[in-house]
Formats: C-alpha cells, sequence, structure tokens
C-alpha cells in the first residue's frame, strides 16, 4: 500500500483521494476546513456541459462524471438525482451541437408555449443535481469506507507535503496559486440566495455569457438561487444589491418562490485558469499530481479529473 496525502477536502479532493484509495493506495487527505466549509458545499450544483480548455480533456471529463453521476442517483443517500432541466437560451440546429452539448441525456428543444416571458428558445432535458451537503457527506463516508481518512491540518507549502509521503495530490483550488506558485489562476465571486423549497422539482438555467444570470436549483428543504459570476479581489462578503437582483429575477420566472422563506446568502471565490490543470511531474523526493482550476465546473468535471490524476499519480491508464 502506497502512502498518498491529498491536499483539499473540497469536491475535486475528495473525489481523487476516493479514487486513490479505492485503486489500493493509503489515503490521507490534509485540509484547512472540513468538506462541508469547502468551497464546494456552496455549488449548485448540477452537472452540465463543460467548454474549458483543454476542450478534447474536458469534453472526457464532463462524459465520465456523467457516467459516475448517474450511477450514484440510483443509490439512496449520495444527494445526487436525475432532474428534469429547463434551459433558456438559443442552440444552434441539432446537426450542429457542440460534442459537449450532446452529452446531455434526453435534450429536446421547447415549444414556444413552454418558455418563461421574455425567452425566445429553451431546451428540455434531464441532468445530475446534487445537494452538495449531502453529497460531500456521502463522499466522506465512502473515503472511509475506503480506508482513506480526512485530518484537518494546513500545510505551509507541497515541498511539506511531499516530507509526508511519496505521492501528494494538490487540490487546493484557489490555494493551488500559492502553494503551486501558480500566477494563472485567479478568483471569481460566486454568489446564491437560498430559500425554503416551496414544491419545485425542475431545475433552472439560462445560458448567459453575463456576470449574472438566472437559475435556481430545488433540494428536497431548499432551492438555491443565483448566481453571480464576477472576477474577484478576493473578497467575498455579499452583496445586498445582487441578492435582491437574484431574488428579483429567479421569482419572476417561478413565481411560487415569492413567498420562500430567505435561509441564507451564500458567497465563495471559484478557482478560475486559462485551462484546467491535471498534470503530474516530480516534487522532490516524492511524486505530484495536481488537480485544480476547474471555475465553476468543478462538480461537472470531477469523477473525470480525479480518476485521470489518481492515474496519473499511480502510473495506470485511466
Amino acid at each position: 500500500m502506497t502512502d498518498t496525502i491529498v491536499l483539499g477536502a473540497g469536491v475535486s479532493g475528495l473525489t481523487t483521494a476516493i479514487c486513490l484509495a479505492e485503486a489500493g493506495a493509503g489515503v490521507r487527505v490534509l485540509t484547512a476546513a472540513p468538506p462541508r466549509e469547502t468551497t464546494s458545499v456552496v455549488a449548485g450544483a448540477i452537472w452540465g456541459p463543460c467548454f474549458l480548455e483543454p476542450r478534447a480533456a474536458t469534453l472526457a471529463w464532463t462524459e465520465r462524471s456523467l457516467r459516475d453521476f448517474r450511477a450514484l442517483a440510483d443509490q439512496p443517500g449520495t444527494g445526487v438525482r436525475m432532474a428534469p432541466v429547463l434551459t433558456v437560451g438559443q442552440l444552434p440546429p441539432a446537426g450542429d451541437l457542440p460534442p459537449e452539448v450532446r452529452l446531455i441525456p434526453d435534450l429536446r428543444a421547447c415549444a414556444p408555449d413552454e418558455l418563461p416571458d421574455g425567452f425566445g428558445a429553451g431546451f428540455r432535458s434531464t441532468m445530475p443535481l446534487i445537494d452538495m451537503p449531502v453529497y460531500l457527506d456521502h463522499l466522506t463516508r465512502r473515503l472511509t469506507a475506503a480506508g482513506g481518512r480526512i485530518e484537518h491540518r494546513a500545510v505551509r507549502s507541497l515541498e511539506e507535503a511531499a516530507t509526508l509521503a511519496p505521492l501528494v495530490a494538490n487540490c487546493t483550488g484557489l490555494a493551488a496559486a500559492r502553494l503551486a506558485a501558480d500566477p494563472t489562476l485567479t478568483p471569481s465571486l460566486g454568489q446564491h440566495v437560498v430559500l425554503t423549497n416551496p414544491g419545485l422539482d425542475e431545475a433552472f438555467l439560462e445560458l448567459s455569457g453575463a456576470a449574472e444570470s438566472t437559475s435556481f436549483f430545488p433540494h428536497p428543504d431548499r432551492v438555491v438561487c443565483g448566481s453571480l459570476h464576477t472576477p474577484a479581489t478576493g473578497d467575498a462578503t455579499p452583496d445586498p444589491a445582487v441578492t435582491e437582483r437574484i431574488l428579483a429575477r429567479c421569482r419572476r420566472i417561478e413565481p411560487r418562490l415569492r413567498d420562500a422563506e430567505v435561509v441564507k446568502v451564500e458567497t465563495a471565490l471559484r478557482p478560475v485558469r486559462p485551462s484546467v490543470r491535471v498534470e503530474a511531474g516530480p516534487l522532490g523526493p516524492a511524486r505530484c499530481v495536481h488537480n485544480y482550476g476547474h471555475g465553476g465546473a468543478g462538480v461537472s468535471l470531477s469523477w473525470g479529473c480525479a480518476r485521470e490524476a489518481a492515474a496519473l499519480l499511480l502510473g495506470q491508464a485511466a
């Protein structure tokens, strides 16, 4: 059994740790914050197509993650379900769909009377919807069952981690800017408003390149409404004006949300990079694999990236 250190206990760290432990490695996850206090817990979260570099790799990682999430949706207690989704925004004709979009299960164009006022096109589909607090608890249990463990311990450098085990997985998200001396990694601020669920089952997504767009993700006890995606300086203080705009947009689309109680407002700094980094190399006497830079697509890419990261670290085929 090869001793392995995984840095980070968000969705990327836990899935990487699980892949390593289930392959027979002895895994310790070192983290400054427990899973429910990481950036990952704030995610909506839904699996969806990713248009990130490197495109061929992210397509494969997204497809692999979809297979894992569909399997998880068949298991009770994982926090994953296959949910109906209404997405608004123009798509090219079916024959011209990019391969990322063709991954979406049950994709079909909407009739005009299926669309909310103000939107001229959209489609319905079935996609994995992930209740992140429940899901992170499931991942923690699965890691423990595979023999791994989580330790609440921060490391000052990757070199420090390399003194603890011959194999290191760097899944530290935004902290990789410092630990891996990566100046290309920058923060993007996300903000969600969490409401009580008045009985919604279908998720809603607006395709938009704007900093603010409309989305809501219903879970059994709450609805996560968004969203904001904007470059950040490191300050994650919620903006009350953004909160009001999110509520106004979501309540216009779904009137049942008008009487739903605001539970809390959540923010997080997402790790954005020109391309997702999944690569391995020497780290002093150890070997290190990097798995970070997923931006807002960490959940969608999680299993694909984790399986490749584990294979690179263990010298196996992904």
